[in-house]
């Protein structure tokens, strides 16, 4: 007997009592399922080797009211961010360039001065932060991750060691003060109780302050199937039309929108609260939204084909590493990205296809990624095994990996990317 496959799917979530992180409407839709997956970022220690590790299921549900695409709860946040969290932002090169030209565009937009006062929500190493500092407007982050706060503070930025949500929001604004600008970049996905992060960013900001997001855009993502940017600790995928419903619900509006290229497509979404009158909503706000329903966001047909892009993906990744393999060529990574996990253990990678991968992050050097236990190494290495390929796991950043091992390029080692398909460079 033949299942209808939509059929299948809504008794399996009839046992499951998950509902939208927006709209608290009961969750019944999947639209991709990698399967089984331990957190991206739980990189495995050499002592730990012989222990075993947790894997969770790694799926996508759409909600049918306000179209929040959304992973299941499965590890809580204290699980996912824990103390030695191992992702600093500033080993990239043109995400720095990225965040000084932010601060130089939005000191000059909202004229902001010592006067003023930042604050920055996941501020990470404080890659963003210190230019801020270097202009001399007083500025603060808040990051929960203890070994990249230390790394923030060690530059003079002045961190406060929480996760952010209205009650911290609350004593915040007591004690320090409303700000001008609240920062949130790449955050929002990481948040697990939306409504309380976005309460608490209405009572940290002034009555004419505003707050800017940056976040991965789910339109690039359905159409080009970039799912090794799904983990665990990514609980919410935005569209347009979902944030400014999450942003409405609490009492704060979107004024400005700009699609950036960030990350295979983010927007940057400009927000103040409602009462404030002197900033007038942008054009491109209507011109987003009508972009979105004629592109079909608003209806589930638009997430349909998303499972058999990433199969595909998936069979050409593992028919250019098995041909690699036949002809004895030697494959080898680079970063030890979140996204390679997911890449790796969707396909089912492990050492006999990928020998090693090298990231610049003396952290995760000498750890092994999890699930696939491939061994983290130096970028030296490089030099000394030459491989004849090198997948390029953090994709966004390709031609910035590039040009800085350009030198390995004339040794003939050949750099390829999967994600969105097989490309070499």
């Amino acid at each position: 007997m033949i299942i209808d496959a939509h059929k299948f799917y809504a008794i399996i979530f009839e046992k499951i009592n998950m509902e939208c992180r927006i709209c608290k409407t009961k969750l019944r839709r999947q639209i991709l399922d990698l399967g089984v997956s331990p957190p991206a970022n739980a990189f495995i220690t050499r002592e730990d080797l012989n222990k075993p590790e947790v894997w969770y299921p790694l799926r996508l549900l759409v909600c049918d009211k306000c179209f929040l695409v959304q992973t299941e709860d499965f590890v809580g946040r204290e699980n996912l961010f824990t103390p030695d969290y191992a992702y600093f932002s500033s080993y990239s090169d043109i995400w720095l360039m990225h965040a000084k030209k932010y601060v130089e565009m939005v000191i000059r937009q909202l004229n902001l001065s010592k006067d003023s006062l930042v604050v920055e929500i996941g501020s990470n190493d404080g890659y963003l932060l210190q230019y801020f500092k270097e202009f001399g407007i007083p500025c603060y982050g808040v990051e929960p991750t203890h070994l990249v706060a230390e790394t923030a503070r060690s530059k003079g930025i002045d961190t406060v060691e929480e996760f952010f949500g209205l009650g911290l929001a609350e004593m915040l604004a007591r004690k320090r003060g409303q700000a001008d600008l609240i920062v949130a970049n790449n955050v929002l996905a990481h948040v697990p109780d939306l409504r309380d992060f976005v309460s608490g960013v209405k009572v940290l900001l002034k009555s004419q302050g505003i707050a800017t997001f940056e976040f991965q855009y789910i339109v690039p993502l359905v159409k080009d199937g970039l799912f090794d940017t799904i983990y665990h600790e990514h609980f919410s995928y935005f569209s347009f039309s979902s944030v400014k419903y999450l942003f409405e619900e609490v009492g704060l509006s979107c004024f400005d929108v700009e699609l950036l290229s960030t990350h295979g497509g983010s927007l940057r979404v400009y927000v103040k609260h409602n009462e404030n009158g002197e900033l007038e909503v942008s054009e491109r706000v209507n011109q987003f939204l009508e972009r979105e329903r004629e592109e079909g966001v608003l209806s589930l047909d638009f997430y349909e084909g998303l499972q058999s892009k990433v199969e595909r993906i998936k069979l050409d990744f593992l028919d250019f590493l098995i041909e690699c393999k036949r002809q004895g060529k030697r494959v080898a990574g680079y970063g030890a990205a979140a996204k390679g996990n997911t890449l790796f253990n969707y396909c089912g990678i492990k050492r006999d296809f990928i020998e090693f991968v090298v990231d610049r992050n003396p952290f995760k050097q000498g750890k092994f990624l999890p699930g696939s236990r491939i061994p983290i190494l130096s970028p030296e290495f490089l030099k000394t095994e030459l491989p004849d390929y090198v997948l390029i796991i953090p994709w966004n950043i390709a031609e910035e990996i590039v040009t800085q091992l350009n030198d390995l390029r004339n040794c003939g080692v050949k750099f390829f990317k999967a994600i969105p398909g097989i490309s070499i460079y």
